[in-house]
């Protein structure tokens, strides 16, 4: 009972330690505003967009009806839902200009305490509360905050000291640990696809280290499971990702700029602005290497190869994938190029730096100034090569009202349908257009997300050009009757043909049976893990009462 008061008032005092570190991290918006780097718009416009279509009622969303300036995309089935979930629910509570910060703060603090949670297990609680708070304000998650918004990736961040937590307890804990690491698993690609890639390929490898380390084959037999069971537990997401993956433009996701090729550390392409931020996540990465490098070399005699050899092959997988030599690996390896930007490893590399900082330096001083030196490649790369973009709360305010009015905003080209070109969209079109030999009177009746309709009176059959996407989930009636609806060549946008006369029109979504399908797996697998934890803890209290007699 003792030990469990004194383990609960740990993890308080790492949690106020954590969310006050987060906390300081973001002081500089008070003065700047709020950091509006690479992929703000898209996350904030997501959340102001799933939180009016819960109030509509769509529990689940699918389709982005303000993508693209009103035509639409199918975001919300290709892009993984925890973090446009969390922050539509921050929005529920919250001013929007005040969402973006209690969004990072909260993430940032989730960081540090899944990492105390590791580290607790491998060092004294102070020693863990010092890699917490480096783990959790690290240089590459301070870039993330103020340059790239990436908000998806920075949540996925809270989960990856826990995956190496349950890897180390593989061989004491055995089948107990496969339920937590499905859930890890599952966390992965719920959050961020490049993420749950490299936590898949981590897992592996930090899983063939365990099982060479302790002979065990059971070991890999545990974390199949897992990845079996957890992705299973994904599977409400991933099988519709699977199944539709045909029907969008989804390979614009490697489109030049955003491929391997072009994002290894100090790569330069004819892009200045590319070639700018390349140099401030190549800066950081080098900073972080070298104090990686040295700490293990230190650390090698004074760590116990249980922990000293996982940090060595994580550091060094994550440094090496991030170098141009290993192009062949981005190309061959299966859908590693997905992860996109090499330089993204440094979320794996995090925490390794993070431990072995603590492992190899025993003076206190000396921990806090390598860890300064670090944090100061932030203000360095801020200075020296390109400050960021900020956003006022004016600015924010105009984002939502575009939401609310209708007005939208640009998108993006992989979750339109397979052949569609927005760039050849016109924004100002009309909901529908009428075309044919005589006229035609269109009134809207209701335009929703998901639902739609019109009542047209045309003096000789036609069609209408819808200013929407044609997407195959979009079913139509005309006068109670469904037809078959035609796509424009350029734009893939929606043609209803109309008979002369009065016509009453319904475009609806239908769910489709992956996701429905995916559910159930869901829900099976969730059930499962309940009945494999709910065994392993009644084995675990058999043997301890069989000690105790």
């Amino acid at each position: 009972m003792a030990d469990a008061r004194s383990l609960k008032h740990q993890f308080i005092i790492a949690a106020i330690l954590m969310g006050t570190a987060a906390f300081c991290a973001l002081i500089p918006w008070f003065w700047c505003g709020i950091p509006s780097g690479h992929d703000f718009e898209y996350h904030l416009n997501s959340w102001i967009e799933v939180l009016a279509q819960w109030r509509q009622g769509i529990l689940y969303p699918h389709w982005s009806a303000l993508a693209h300036f009103g035509y639409g995309e199918a975001r919300y089935i290709f892009y993984p839902p925890a973090s446009w979930t969390l922050g539509a629910v921050l929005g529920a509570l919250l001013p929007w200009k005040i969402v973006p910060a209690a969004y990072n703060w909260l993430a940032l603090t989730l960081a540090g305490m899944s990492m105390f949670a590791l580290a607790r297990r491998l060092t004294t609680p102070s020693n863990a509360m010092f890699a917490a708070l480096f783990y959790a304000v690290n240089p590459y998650h301070l870039v993330i905050v103020y340059w790239r918004s990436a908000e998806a990736e920075l949540l996925a961040a809270s989960y990856l000291p826990l995956l190496l937590l349950f890897v180390l307890r593989l061989d004491e804990d055995g089948s107990r640990v496969i339920t937590p690491l499905s859930l890890i698993v599952a966390a992965g690609w719920l959050t961020n696809i490049p993420s749950a890639v490299m936590i898949m390929y981590s897992l592996g490898a930090l899983a063939l280290w365990a099982a060479i380390f302790r002979r065990s084959g059971k070991i890999l037999l545990h974390v199949a499971a897992a990845i079996a069971l957890g992705m299973g537990v994904a599977a409400i997401y991933l099988l519709p990702v699977f199944h539709q993956r045909g029907w969008v433009n989804l390979r614009q996701v490697l489109s030049p700029g955003i491929r391997p090729l072009e994002n290894f550390l100090f790569t330069v392409t004819r892009d200045p602005d590319h070639n700018r931020f390349n140099r401030i996540v190549s800066v950081v990465a080098l900073w972080e290497i070298i104090i990686l490098v040295v700490s293990l070399w230190i650390a090698r005699r004074r760590s116990a190869k249980k922990i000293w050899q996982p940090l060595l092959l994580w550091g060094t997988i994550s440094t090496v994938l991030m170098v141009k030599i290993t192009l062949p690996l981005w190309n061959h390896l299966p859908v590693l190029e997905y992860v996109q930007f090499p330089w993204r490893w440094l979320l794996c590399l995090n925490v390794a730096v993070a431990l072995v900082v603590v492992f190899a330096l025993e003076r206190w001083w000396l921990r806090i100034l390598i860890c300064a030196i670090a944090l100061l490649s932030v203000p360095f790369v801020w200075h020296r090569i390109q400050p960021p973009w900020w956003d006022k709360p004016a600015d924010i305010q105009e984002m939502v009202d575009n939401e609310h009015d209708g007005i939208g905003n640009d998108g993006t080209d992989e979750y339109v349908p397979s052949g569609a070109d927005p760039s050849d969209i016109d924004q100002n079109a009309p909901l529908a257009v009428y075309h044919g030999s005589g006229a035609a009177q269109i009134n809207i009746a209701g335009w929703q997300t998901e639902q739609r309709q019109l009542n047209v009176t045309a003096t000789a059959p036609g069609t209408l050009t819808m200013r929407l996407f044609n997407y195959p989930l979009w079913t139509v009636q005309v006068n109670g009757q469904r037809i078959t609806t035609q796509s424009t060549d350029d734009t893939v946008q929606m043609l209803i043909p109309i008979p002369a006369g009065e016509s009453r029109i319904q475009i609806l979504w239908a769910e489709a049976w992956d996701r429905k399908l995916g559910a159930g797996i869901s829900a099976l697998c969730l059930l499962l893990l309940g009945l494999i934890w709910m065994r392993c803890n009644r084995s675990v209290n058999l043997d301890r009462s069989v000690v105790v007699s």
